[in-house]
């Protein structure tokens, strides 16, 4: 009797010694498991682009008969949202523009077309600019001035001209770029992000603070405005407001 006895001690301690040490080899495994990090995405919106251009596009639209949301969108484009290589820094060149400007340029890989339809990949140099101020003057003056062929090259996207911005990228289609979709793409950009407000000059502004629990969708809707637009004013980079923060929202 006393060897049973003595025969069970022995095997609950082994199990016990089992027990612990499976645990502990469990634990040391889960305390060096490789954490997933955490990725932060930081590059800025489409409307925080949109937000850092948008003015400047209005200024330079009204001054030349342009339409400030074709700008706007062909920047967004080309540029990928200032997020290609040649659209961000420290090259700015927010519309593919060759060449070079002010005797600076950057050079980069694109695809020609040879003259029968074959894309071959070349090393082309573009304009380089100071910042997309710059840019998008650049520009402005391609539109008014034309090519060194014919001056009125792209008069067909003058206001005077093309009744709608829908005329205006039609034109543009085959004229500055060779996408036979251009003029639907742009179009979808400026449907997209309200563009057409940027045509008009600002009637009012006015600075709210976001209170507490307040959400982007809420104050679009009290001020009878689009989320997008906020944004675009506030060169906002999420959804996500805090109490106390102040917000421009306008009026066209």
């Amino acid at each position: 009797m006393k060897y049973f006895i003595n025969f069970f001690k022995g095997l609950l301690i082994t199990v016990i010694v089992i027990c612990i040490s499976f645990f502990m080899v469990t634990q040391f495994f889960n305390t060096h498991e490789t954490e997933e990090p955490v990725v932060v995405d930081n590059s800025p919106s489409v409307e925080e682009f949109i937000g850092s251009i948008a003015e400047i596009a209005r200024k330079q639209g009204a001054e030349n008969d342009l339409y400030a949301s074709i700008i706007i969108a062909q920047a967004v484009l080309e540029s990928d949202h200032g997020q290609s290589g040649l659209g961000s820094a420290p090259n700015n060149n927010l519309f593919g523009m060759k060449g070079s400007y002010q005797n600076n340029s950057v050079t980069f890989e694109t695809s020609e077309d040879d003259g029968s339809g074959n894309m071959t990949r070349v090393m082309a140099e573009f304009r380089k600019y100071p910042s997309y101020e710059a840019s998008i003057q650049d520009y402005v003056k391609l539109m008014r001035n034309g090519v060194s062929w014919n001056k009125n090259f792209y008069a067909g996207v003058f206001k005077r001209n093309a009744k709608s911005y829908t005329d205006a990228t039609k034109f543009l289609t085959g004229s500055y770029a060779t996408d036979s979709q251009y003029n639907e793409k742009l179009n979808a950009v400026i449907a997209k992000y309200d563009l057409q407000q940027y045509d008009s000059p600002v009637k009012d502004k006015k600075t709210i603070t976001v209170a507490d629990g307040d959400s982007l969708m809420h104050i679009a809707e009290a001020h009878n405005v689009k989320v997008t637009s906020i944004k675009q004013w506030n060169q906002l980079r999420s959804d996500r407001l805090e109490a106390g923060q102040q917000l421009n929202i306008y009026k066209y």
